[in-house]
């Protein structure tokens, strides 16, 4: 699955460091990169964060080494992997969202074209017309070297998994390995891998997906895809989701149409109301994203590199956290914003943005934009 890119060498200590950091309460995607950013490595960041728990004001206790330890090998016997974001096995298009993974779990998937992905969700109560259809695009899709990706979820997206078995698909999850939702589609999981599929999740073992895990995995889905295929949707949905954030990836998005005396047909017909593009088959699909890059994107730094050189200390003046809790409010903003009105240096901007997210009082949007955290 080299897809290509030019990786650092990554050493099984590196991967332990990495897994205790990731796996760390209050610590996700986004918080990771800024602590590897500060510190250059995820050994110094973990040397760091009894510090850092003090000067946020909140206790910050990484997990052992045993413990992740542990979780290699239990993965190790599920025939599954970690992969970091440094490896070649890493899936490009992630690379070029916001709050990019840095570890990812998974199997499967070494002969699969990871480039030329399309993805196709919808509504788990499907009709009989919206999974026809759906079977007829992925098997399309797949006929024409595109690899479906979707969520495993009942519905839409079980009849997109199945109907790209032979050709290559990527089932995406919510929870841990061992915890795949819904346990009906056990046995799909399965049949993915043995054709030749992949299985992939952020999540760690043991991990039973909660609501809030659901929109994790669709980020997850849009941004391994060039494109996002709504079959069917309600106007409140999941799959509504996973068009937003494939519209913040810089993703193209799609819809089939559908009767306005259906409820699941209000979301995608909402979506082409708001500029997405009409899907009647394969090759509206194909005509839009063949030439796709995700790199395109604005939110993409390709000067960004995971670990290098630590940017050094940068002690606040006494009065910036004050600045910067009186500056936000709830409603997100960038970071450059936010440094224009305060006046204070980006460097250190980092910093006490840094110690305001270990201290619970901030949270991200998207990666990229910064708000007080709600109470």
């Amino acid at each position: 699955m080299n897809q290509g890119r030019v990786t650092t060498t990554f050493t099984s200590a590196q991967r332990i460091a990495w897994l205790r950091l990731i796996r760390t309460e209050s610590i996700g995607p986004v918080t990771f990169h800024q602590l590897l950013h500060r510190f250059g490595s995820a050994e110094a960041a973990l040397e760091a964060l009894p510090d850092l728990s003090r000067r946020a004001g909140r206790a910050i206790v990484p997990i052992s080494q045993a413990r992740a330890e542990d979780e290699v090998a239990g993965l190790t016997r599920f025939g599954a992997r970690l992969v970091a974001e440094v490896e070649p096995d890493y899936p490009a298009h992630l690379l070029h969202i916001p709050g990019a993974p840095p570890l990812l779990t998974m199997a499967g998937g070494e002969r699969l074209d990871w480039k030329r992905t399309v993805g196709i969700v919808g509504a788990r109560n499907a009709s009989t017309a919206g999974i026809k259809l759906t079977r007829m695009l992925a098997a399309d899709l797949g006929e024409r070297g595109y690899t479906v990706v979707s969520g495993l979820a009942r519905g839409i997206d079980t009849a997109a998994h199945r109907a790209s078995l032979g050709t290559g698909t990527i089932a995406v999850l919510a929870g841990g390995f061992d915890r795949i939702y819904p346990d009906e589609n056990i046995p799909l999981a399965h049949d993915i891998l043995d054709q030749g599929g992949a299985l992939l999740t952020e999540m760690p073992l043991g991990w039973e997906p909660r609501a809030r895990d659901f929109p994790r995995r669709n980020r997850l889905v849009s941004g391994l895809s060039l494109g996002i295929v709504v079959v069917e949707a309600a106007k409140r949905s999941g799959s509504l989701i996973t068009a937003r954030l494939a519209l913040e990836q810089n993703r193209d998005v799609f819809a089939v149409p559908g009767s306005p005396l259906d409820p699941r047909a209000e979301g995608g017909n909402h979506l082409i109301q708001q500029g997405a593009r009409l899907v009647t088959n394969a090759e509206d699909i194909i005509e839009v994203i063949g030439s796709a890059d995700p790199s395109r994107s604005a939110l993409f730094d390709p000067e960004w590199r995971p670990e290098g050189e630590p940017v050094g200390d940068a002690e606040p003046a006494a009065d910036d956290r004050a600045k910067v809790l009186e500056a936000l409010s709830s409603t997100p903003v960038e970071v450059d914003e936010l440094i224009a009105q305060t006046g204070i240096a980006p460097h250190v901007m980092q910093v006490l943005l840094l110690e305001l997210d270990l201290g619970g009082q901030v949270e991200w949007s998207s990666g990229q934009l910064v708000a007080l955290r709600h109470s």
